[in-house]
């Protein structure tokens, strides 16, 4: 079974902290607990916060998402996942929910 890198554990540990935390008044706090974290990665800070403000930000994240702006380079992120927010939701091609479905269903297992 394929394990995910260091990379990617602590990029979703890094997401996970700014989501846990999305609704906070007092951001200092989660700053620090972003960069002990990272520790030296402060590439993967810049990109995991980048793009996590650029999905995230709106009226209820403002207080957090804007703490966060203040960390240097994130622009190119912000962009990325601005434009990951406006992407249409991932669907199979035909199937909506007035679609006929692709095996027969059997009424007693609805």
């Amino acid at each position: 079974m394929a394990r995910l890198s260091r990379d990617t554990l602590l990029s979703v540990h890094l997401d996970a902290i700014c989501s846990r935390n999305r609704y906070t008044k007092d951001p200092a706090p989660v700053i620090a607990e972003l960069r002990a974290a990272a520790g030296h990665r402060t590439d993967l800070l810049t990109e995991a916060v980048g793009t996590w403000v650029g999905y995230f930000e709106d009226d209820y994240t403002r207080t957090l998402c804007t703490a966060l702006r203040e960390l240097p380079d994130l622009d190119p992120w912000i962009a990325l996942g601005a434009h990951r927010r406006g992407m249409p939701a991932h669907s199979t091609p035909g199937a909506t929910s007035s679609a006929p479905t692709a095996w027969p269903r059997d009424p007693r297992l609805v």
